[in-house]
């Protein structure tokens, strides 16, 4: 129980430090995963070659995916931005949208401002 609670207080926050204004991809929430998963097991004392469940091990230990921690922690980061004055640097920073700028070839690139719309959306 000592290992989860130094999880929840030291590692997920360390993991996740600065991660409200990440436009977080799919691969970089996979990474996070993954890493989670690896203090997990280590934490139970299984291996891979175990092959027990993500979930079992979750509910094991009463940790919530991190994915879902990423989504609260940006959607809140959000709320604060939204509720500072219009003027604010914070505000002017993070909402503006640059016109007149020649994009490059391929995808355009994923902003902070679309992962929040689509946290949103979820």
């Amino acid at each position: 129980m000592l290992k989860v609670k130094f999880y929840r207080t030291a590692i997920r926050p360390a993991m996740l430090y600065g991660a409200e204004c990440w436009p977080t991809k799919r691969r970089r929430v996979q990474q996070l995963s993954v890493a989670e998963m690896r203090m997990l097991r280590w934490f139970c004392g299984h291996t891979r070659r175990d092959r027990v469940r993500n979930e079992v091990i979750r509910d094991r230990v009463g940790v919530a995916p991190i994915e879902e921690k990423l989504t609260k922690h940006r959607l809140r980061w959000f709320g604060h931005v939204q509720r500072r004055p219009p003027e604010a640097p914070v505000r002017n920073g993070v909402l503006e949208l640059v016109d007149n700028v020649k994009r490059g070839r391929g995808r355009p690139k994923l902003t902070w401002d679309e992962s929040v719309k689509r946290d949103l959306k979820d």
